[in-house]
This record gives structure tokens, C-alpha cells and sequence, in this order.
């Protein structure tokens, strides 16, 4: 039977592309219909396609775009691992046509090679970047471009390209430089459905928004607006960011050692503020499912981000929260793959390799430190039991075998290990 129909659907594609074909000025690429080998609904929520958020950037600059080999690189470490599913942010920049083009040829020189994209399409507000005031209730002019780019890779490469994801933490107002009106994220995400229907996009392709919990509707109620609510109607699925490691600074109640914990060793202590980091991430999980489903939806509900950093001279480094180290980030990220994969939600953690250019200035900003790399490919202690099992054999990055961080020296990890402070420090 499916033989039978790989014979007829490229002539069904062949007529549905004719009859829907646009005789207007649209420049969007027009993509007869195929059935690839999975879908979203497939890969999202799958514990055999791990998702993992994804740049490549290797320097203090995004000038440096990564090259086709370094992507390559990359795909066949994370590929290693068990990742299925990757995460990029915009499409302005090359490295997301870039690694596409790496994940293909991979696939053509490989057929066993399995990877595909969450593309994100960055949306910004008016003024963004410029130096100039931003306008919150005026969209940048770029968006279109944007939109439109992101419509072409997504036929171009429809074997690779699942998702497409309409901004990133693009509605949540402490993104003070560039925040977008919900109404905008509506716009383009029933654009892009739009496109489907009248088959210009492939039919399986899930389209979604990539934001904060509070963004979805699980935190204050001044983000439960009418737009919000055909939002979550428009998406095929909600992908919601949950981040314990900020929050350890900025609303620490749960990450502080309560009294009654305070007879407990340091090791305990710490393992048990990670058990309630884990709890953190759940319970905002479930503030954005009940907030769906208050609006009589009932659609899947995934994390597009959380993850823990390693080095901090900030807020949740040795003179703040102390929350940061390897052994934390190791506990935040097992937890997390625990509880995700168990309940079928797809996690997209944040993030595979550090990426220096996040906080250029200083090296030891906690943004350059989310990777479960290192720049130079060395694993850190979450992934050390990997490296212990010949995973990364023969593989490499930046010409570097990868290998343990610390030269494997779990005491020397542990030497940077701090309790969280107590309740009412």
C-alpha cells in the first residue's frame, strides 16, 4: 500500500499545486504537497527525538557565522547524543540556511542521518536595536522579510523543517528592546496557516510562538487579553519558556534552603533545591496548561526553552543565588529529561554548546554558559556518563576530541559546588 501511494502522490501534488497556484505578485515559494517521513505531531513529544536549542556560534561575534563543516560537526555530536530536533532563532543571519544545507547533506551522504529544524523567525517591534525608542504597538517594518525567508526554507527543505516558530520571547515585556504586541505574533502565525491551507506550505508543517510561561497566560493576568486567547486558538502547539536559574535571583523563595532543611548535609541541600527547581518548571508548565484549557482548548503544550548555566560572576554566581555550577546544570538537565520524556512533552534545552557572543564583554556572564559544551567541545559533567560509554568517539569539535571537562576530575567540579543561601539571607 504505501508503494502505491508514492506512485500517485506526486501526481496529486502535481494537480493541487496547479489548481491552487497564485496568479498575484506573491514571491513566496509555492510547494506541492509530499509525505515525508514524519511529522511534528511524530517528533514532538517523543523521547527517541530529543530537542535540543541550537546556534553554532563559536566567537565573541555573529559576524563569525559557522561554517557548513562546523555545522556538520555539531549535527553528528548531537546526533550522537540523541538529539532528533534542533531550535534556531532567525533567519537573517546564514546559519539557519546554513544548517539546513549541512543537516541535507548529511542526509544525502548518510541515509541513517536523522535531523530536523524548529526554524524560528526573530519578530521585533519598531525601533528595535536602533538606539532609538522602541515602539511596542508598532511591529518592524523587517518582519515581512523575515516571514517570507522563513516560508522559503521551510519548502525548500520541508524534509527538515517541522516547526516554524513566529518570534522568540517576542510578547514577554521585559524584553524591553524589542517586545511585539500579541496581535502581531496573531498576524503572522494565521498568515502562515493561511499559507498551508492554500498549499503554499506543507500541510503536516506546525506552526507556533516561542515565549515566556507569562506570555502564554501562566503568570499575570494582564497577558490574558482577547488577542492572547486567538493566539493560543491560531498555534498548533504552545511552546513555552521556564528558566528555575533566573528565577533563583529574581523570585528565590523556592530556590532558598528552607529552616527545616537546615540540619541537612550540603549535598542534600543542593539536591533538594534542584528537586524544587524541577517543581519551579512544573508547576509554571501547568499554570500555562490550565490557562489553555480555561479557554476550552486543548492542544500539546511543549518547553521551547529552559536550561541551567555553569559559570556566573552575576546574580547567580558565588555573590548572588549560587546557583550556578556543573554539577547543577547536570541535575537541572537529567531532572528535566526525566519528567519530559515520561509525560511526552518535547524540551528543547538550552542550550548545546556555549556561545560566546551572547555577553561579549565579559567573559564570564552567565549567557556565554548555558551549553553542555564548551566552546572547544569539551562535554561538562552532565554529559560525562556519555563520554564514559564511547558516544563521542571519533568525533570532534573545532579539531578537538571531545572529552571530559575538568580532565574528568569530579572533584575538581565539585570544588565549585555552593548551598543555596538560607531563607531570609
Amino acid at each position: 500500500m504505501r508503494s502505491f501511494w508514492k506512485i500517485l502522490l506526486p501526481v496529486f501534488s502535481l494537480i493541487l499545486g496547479l489548481s491552487c497556484k497564485d496568479k498575484s505578485t506573491n514571491t513566496e515559494t509555492e510547494q506541492p504537497q509530499t509525505k515525508n517521513e514524519v511529522t511534528a505531531k511524530e517528533i514532538l513529544g517523543n523521547p527517541d527525538y530529543l530537542a535540543m536549542s541550537y546556534g553554532g556560534y563559536r566567537t565573541k561575534t555573529r559576524d563569525n557565522q559557522p561554517t557548513l563543516d562546523e555545522l556538520k560537526d555539531d549535527m553528528k555530536i548531537l546526533h550522537a547524543m540523541g538529539v532528533r530536533i534542533v531550535r534556531t532563532y532567525n533567519v537573517h543571519l546564514a546559519q539557519a540556511s546554513n544548517l539546513l544545507k549541512a543537516i541535507r547533506e548529511l542526509k544525502e551522504a548518510d541515509p541513517s542521518f536523522e535531523m530536523y529544524v524548529m526554524l524560528g523567525a526573530w519578530i521585533d517591534c519598531k525601533n528595535a536595536w536602533t538606539g532609538k525608542e522602541p515602539d511596542h504597538n508598532v511591529e518592524s517594518p523587517r518582519n515581512a522579510k523575515e516571514i517570507a525567508t522563513a516560508v522559503e526554507l521551510a519548502n525548500t527543505y520541508s524534509d527538515i523543517v517541522k516547526v516554524v516558530a513566529v518570534g522568540n520571547e517576542a510578547m514577554v515585556r521585559w524584553a524591553t528592546s524589542y517586545y511585539v504586541q500579541p496581535s502581531v505574533i496573531l498576524k503572522w502565525v494565521n498568515h502562515l496557516q493561511g499559507l498551508k491551507k492554500s498549499g503554499k506550505l506543507p500541510q503536516d508543517l506546525w506552526i507556533t510562538s516561542s515565549d515566556d510561561f507569562a506570555s502564554w497566560g501562566g503568570g499575570d493576568e494582564s497577558y490574558h487579553t482577547e488577542d492572547l486567547a486567538k493566539l493560543i486558538r491560531a498555534v498548533d502547539y504552545i511552546s513555552m519558556h521556564t528558566y528555575p536559574y533566573h528565577n533563583s535571583h529574581y523570585n528565590p523563595e523556592f530556590w532558598r534552603v528552607p529552616e527545616e532543611e537546615a540540619g541537612l548535609s550540603d549535598m542534600a541541600k543542593i539536591d533538594s533545591a534542584m528537586a524544587r527547581a524541577l517543581e519551579f518548571a512544573q508547576n509554571q508548565y501547568r499554570a500555562v496548561t490550565d490557562h489553555m484549557k480555561s479557554l476550552g482548548v486543548d492542544k500539546p503544550v511543549h518547553i521551547g526553552e529552559t536550561g541551567w548555566a555553569t559559570i556566573s560572576d552575576g546574580h547567580y554566581g558565588p555573590e548572588g543565588s549560587k546557583a550556578t555550577d556543573e554539577y547543577k546544570e547536570a541535575k537541572y538537565y537529567h531532572l528535566m529529561r526525566e519528567w519530559t520524556n515520561e509525560e511526552g512533552i518535547s524540551c528543547f534545552y538550552f542550550e548545546a554548546f556555549d556561545e560566546p557572543w551572547k555577553d561579549a564583554h565579559n567573559a564570564k556572564g552567565s549567557e556565554n554558559h548555558f551549553g553542555l559544551f564548551t566552546v572547544d567541545g569539551k562535554a561538562k559533567y552532565a554529559l560525562w556518563d556519555l563520554v564514559d560509554k564511547g558516544v563521542f568517539d571519533g568525533l570532534s569539535r573545532n579539531g578537538n576530541p571531545i572529552v571530559k571537562t575538568s580532565e574528568g576530575n569530579e572533584e575538581s567540579v565539585m570544588r565549585d559546588v555552593l548551598v543555596p543561601p538560607m531563607a531570609g539571607d
